[in-house]
């Protein structure tokens, strides 16, 4: 092919793969100040079961029950289930003695005596959940008020909502901004997705399911790592929907150390949930369709636009092409611009990602301090 042609091809790939989400992301914006088509019960009071999964959490354990136990939610009709995962510094003994100096919370500990991923975790503590609500939080995460959980069991007074999850903040800001940049973004997304029909990502930092339809569908699945996420989709496809609201937000610890792997296991459980999803869009109704066929495409295709587009440009540069050059010194430049950088950041660790499901899935990772 004519290098002039090729060039042309580029720029073309180019357009797509910032045009689509551009367009996506100004459909969804029309959403966005539009009023809710669901209608909370703050009255709302089931009973529920919150389930926290830890694995050497000895260091934040306590605090992340004081976390739960300041909540304004009835004691009377809350659980909390911490199930322990193999941990070997004293995760289960912290949770002991929290229990006995915090009496008036209901909170019981299941051991698991070998580690083998989150949603085995959470499949074993929901046999002991007595709640008409499942509530799945980390142990890593805060939320945000005394009545998060209360603001995101109100949705679910509605019949038609299935699942609930929150809308989260960082505390840090990642490498070069780039965590802060990548949530202002996405809440924007997760919470238009919603009022259109439902959003595919959801937070492990508050996840709200009804129990009756977990049981439905034989518990969160262990195949792959997006628990939380392939969960709340099978919901809506199920006709219930699954929102991120804007009145429970959690913060999210962001890792000391360990970053990039820690973005780049969460990129492959992402594409792990989609690339699953796939077989099942011709069961969407036209609403969720029109939130799963983009969104898919965003983490499964868009990425490798960008490396095509870049291979391109890469070659053409070799070559010697002074279009090329400039076109490759403006892209690196614009580096600058924090929501750029954030977007190239992210594609880049949605195509690792993909290479890397190849021989891991990380159903149970090694653990980034924060």
């Amino acid at each position: 092919m004519h290098l002039d042609a090729l060039l042309i091809v580029a720029i073309g790939l180019a357009l797509v793969h910032f045009g689509f989400p551009l367009a996506y992301y100004c459909y969804l914006k029309r959403w966005l100040n539009k009023p809710w088509d669901v209608k909370r019960d703050p009255g709302y009071k089931p009973r529920v079961s919150i389930i926290v999964p830890t694995y050497n959490e000895a260091g934040l354990v306590e605090a992340k029950l004081d976390d739960l136990a300041r909540q304004d939610y009835p004691r009377e009709l809350l659980e909390v289930i911490v199930v322990d995962s193999a941990s070997t510094d004293g995760t289960p003994e912290k949770v002991e003695e929290w229990a006995r100096r915090n009496p008036g919370l209901k909170l019981s500990i299941v051991r698991e005596p070998v580690r083998r991923g989150k949603a085995f975790a959470l499949n074993n503590a929901l046999k002991h959940a007595t709640g008409d609500v499942v509530v799945i939080t980390d142990v890593d995460a805060r939320w945000g008020s005394a009545n998060t959980l209360s603001n995101a069991i109100s949705w679910l007074g509605d019949p038609s909502v299935g699942a609930v999850t929150c809308l989260k903040k960082p505390a840090g800001r990642g490498v070069a901004g780039v965590e802060e940049g990548y949530r202002e973004f996405y809440n924007v997304v997760r919470l238009a997705e919603s009022k259109a029909h439902s959003t595919p990502v959801f937070h492990g930092e508050l996840a709200t399911f009804r129990k009756s339809l977990l049981e439905e569908l034989g518990g969160f699945p262990t195949s792959i790592g997006a628990d939380d996420s392939h969960t709340a989709t099978m919901i809506a496809l199920r006709g219930y929907r699954s929102i991120a609201v804007d009145n429970a937000w959690c913060v999210e610890s962001v890792p000391r150390e360990g970053y990039h792997k820690w973005r780049v296991r969460r990129a492959q459980h992402l594409v792990q949930h989609f690339a699953t999803t796939l077989r099942h869009l011709t069961k969407a109704s036209s609403g969720l369709r029109g939130v799963l066929l983009p969104e898919t495409h965003l983490h499964l295709f868009n990425p490798w636009i960008l490396a095509v587009t870049t291979t391109i440009l890469l070659y053409l540069a070799i070559k010697g092409s002074l279009t090329t050059l400039t076109l490759l010194a403006l892209g690196t430049m614009l580096l600058a611009y924090r929501p750029y950088r954030t977007w190239i950041t992210t594609q880049l660790y949605l195509v690792i990602a993909a290479i890397r499901n190849l021989w891991t899935r990380e159903i149970a990772w090694s653990k980034q301090e924060k």
